[in-house]
């Protein structure tokens, strides 16, 4: 079992910066892939980024050149630092984990409960 929390989420003007973190805890994390993904009220959960066991990335169309998915294996974390926020950036971003890592939200076993983010214009 892992055991995932996501922190960073807030309210932000357009063009800001947000860091969110998801912490984990369980089995060794290292082992683990890690995705982030959102979801607009009334839309589908959409991929952002992920990141693999060896620290291969992956990034939306739609936050790429703008985003930066990291890990810190000590620590147990994975960060999502994201610039120049947009309004279509609301929503509410999950991170979920799982051996290998993938851009679909059905690869993923293990979720956390979500942190809102929110860009005003």
């Amino acid at each position: 079992q892992v055991q995932l929390v996501e922190t960073g989420g807030g309210l932000v003007q357009a063009g800001g910066s947000l860091r969110l973190s998801c912490a984990a805890s369980g089995r060794t994390f290292s082992a683990y892939g890690v995705g982030w993904f959102r979801q607009a009220p009334g839309k589908e959960r959409e991929f952002v980024a992920a990141i693999s066991r060896s620290g291969t990335t992956y990034y939306a169309d739609s936050v790429k050149g703008r985003s930066t998915i990291s890990r810190d294996n000590p620590k147990n974390t994975v960060h999502l630092q994201m610039n120049s926020l947009k309004p279509e950036d609301t929503a509410v971003y999950y991170c979920a984990a799982n051996p290998g890592a993938s851009t679909s939200y059905k690869w993923y076993d293990y979720w956390g409960r979500g942190t809102q983010v929110t860009v005003s214009s």
